[in-house]
Order: structure tokens, then sequence, then C-alpha cells
């Protein structure tokens, strides 16, 4: 008996791995923008995007790398540094008019206190309304880089394992045991330069 040799090939975005077009359709349902979050070992990427027929139109995007402009010392890709991008991201869509919208994370999995969680928690204690399960947030004691604090002090004993694991902190002249400082002083930059635009 003759088998059926009919194949349908995938759309070229599944077939690159870039769209799953099953999730998009329930997130594009619920008529809301989408908060996309989109990561790298080193880098994070977050965008506003609202659907439009024609293709779907990108309010902005806000990269991990603008950090350094606030002074930002500290990796790039951490979790700390996912919270601090969230709240830029949250602050402007909140600039821009956009007060509520759909997390979008893609193929990334769904790991509960992950970095992408950490940047969600940014967006959201920056005023944007995003549904979300509390108890996928990170604490805020690995938010703010306590954990990483604690891990440095275990290892200043060992000079050359210390000087390993935290190289791309000591090039910046950055001690990554005051991490936690460093973060509430950039949470503090952010926060004044929101306050001189309101005012402005």
């Amino acid at each position: 008996m003759k088998k059926n040799n009919i194949f349908t090939v995938p759309f070229r975005r599944k077939r690159e791995g870039r769209t799953h077009y099953r999730k998009r359709l329930k997130l594009l349902l619920s008529n809301k923008f989408r908060f996309v979050i989109r990561k790298s070992s080193k880098n994070f990427k977050l965008s506003i995007i609202e659907y439009a027929p024609k293709g779907d139109k990108v309010l902005f995007t806000i990269d991990s790398n603008k950090l350094s402009k606030l002074g930002w010392k500290g990796d790039n890709g951490n979790l700390p540094s996912a919270y601090l991008t969230g709240v830029l991201a949250g602050k402007k869509a909140l600039e821009i008019g956009v007060n509520e919208a759909i997390l979008d994370i893609g193929f990334n999995n769904s790991t509960k206190g992950s970095r992408l969680y950490a940047a969600l928690a940014g967006a959201i204690d920056a005023g944007l309304i995003i549904p979300f399960n509390q108890g996928m947030l990170p604490s805020k004691d690995r938010i703010s880089g306590r954990h990483i604090a604690k891990y440095a002090h275990s290892l200043i004993s060992n000079k050359s394992k210390y000087e390993k694991q935290f190289s791309n902190y000591l090039k910046r002249g950055f001690a990554p045991e005051d991490i936690v400082q460093h973060f509430n002083e950039v949470m503090a930059e952010i926060n004044g330069k929101t306050e001189n635009r309101e005012k402005a």
C-alpha cells in the first residue's frame, strides 16, 4: 500500500526556531502590548511590541549594555542587571503611555527565580502592569546580588580562584563583594533620572 508522501514545510521562522506560533497566537488573543524578553549569556534585550497586521511594531528596545551609562560595573547578563534593565524598560513603557502588557519570553524556558523573572520583577516594580505568578519571581536578596557578594566573600582566601571567577569585575576596578551597595547606587541613579524628567 502506497504511503502518503505529502510533507508540509513549516513556516521559515518556525524552522529557524524564532517563532512559536501557538504561543504567539495565545499572546495576540490578549489584545495587549507584549513585554518581550530575549537574553544571551551576557546580555538582555527588553522590548514593548504592538501587534500590527502587516508586521509587529517595536515601540522601543532597551539593552542591558545601557546600564554602563548609569555607572553599572557588574556583568550585563546576571540577575541584578536583568532587574535593573527591567526597571528601565518599565519606566520607558510608562513614559510612552503603555501601562499594561503581557509577558513574552519566546522559546526561553520558564524557570522559577531565573533572570527572565528578575527582568519581569523590575518592570513590575517600575509600575508596569503585567499578569504574573508571584512565586516565579526571585527573592529581593538575589535581585540585589547578595548571592554574588556571598560567593565572592567565600573565595577571597583563595586568590587565584577569586581572580579567575571575577576577572571581568576586577578589570573594571570593581570588587564583587560590594555588589549589593553598587546595585542600590545604580538603582538610585535610575530613580533620580526619572524624577528629573518628571520635573522638567
